[in-house]
């Protein structure tokens, strides 16, 4: 079994990432993948990219050194109505769309009945694909009601490989998202593995996320990103 496309990297142009696009490319190449997604931080984020960065993605050639580079986005949820830092046209273009929750951004923390009910009004929007690094201590979460709900949806729920890092800014969110897979085990939910790298060096590393999910026991076929198949399919490309 072998991850073939991480869908969360960013760019220099989140501000706090420090890698290009090509650079993000060779990175990809050299790890063997066959897919990379561009999906730097929405314009909400202090130093996020700014809308053009995200219209402009359309100028990316398919293929860099024979990686098929993906057009996204982590865009931010805003307020308790679930509307999102980019805009519903803009968000209908790109390939990958990654819905998460950051401080900072508009909408701040309050009880897990009210952030469950926000991200699962967020996932309903048509061009959001997938969960974006739902355990976040920051932002509780029911996440029994939000795998029902991500499975209804067709939303993938991410476990993300950063989060369990020593550099995290996610501090307790391993064991978080050990409750969180065995939501996901219990449901039946399709995840995505990611590496949500901010430097070039970082892409293609998966193993923390595959030695969680391996600890609860998810079965390794319900990872989109394993497959070219699976994974064009579920992006509808």
């Amino acid at each position: 079994m072998k991850i073939i496309a991480d869908l969360h990297v960013h760019t220099v142009a989140s501000g706090h990432a420090f890698s290009t696009v090509n650079e993000i490319a060779k990175a990809a190449f050299i790890r063997k993948l066959k897919m990379v997604a561009i999906t730097d931080h929405g314009p909400a984020l202090p130093g996020g990219a700014h809308p053009y960065h995200f219209w402009n993605l359309r100028i990316l050639p398919q293929e860099i050194q024979g990686v098929r580079i993906l057009k996204g986005a982590e865009a931010n949820i805003i307020n308790s109505k679930a509307e999102l830092d980019l805009e519903d046209e803009l968000l209908d273009i790109l390939d990958v769309v990654l819905a998460t929750f950051h401080s900072h951004c508009g909408y701040e923390s309050r009880s897990a009945k009210e952030n469950t009910e926000v991200m699962i009004k967020t996932i309903s929007h048509k061009s959001v694909n997938i969960v974006g690094h739902p355990g976040n201590p920051l932002f509780p979460i029911d996440y029994m009601e939000l795998a029902k709900a991500a499975k209804d949806l067709g939303v993938a729920i991410e476990f993300n490989n950063s989060s369990y890092l020593p550099s995290t800014s996610r501090h307790g969110a391993y064991d978080l998202d050990l409750k969180l897979a065995e939501a996901v085990l219990e449901v039946g939910n399709e995840i995505v593995v990611n590496s949500d790298a901010h430097l070039a060096s970082g892409v293609g590393s998966f193993e923390a996320a595959l030695a969680l999910i391996d600890k609860v026991g998810i079965d390794k076929e319900k990872i989109i990103n394993i497959s070219l198949d699976r994974l064009t399919s579920f992006l509808g490309s």
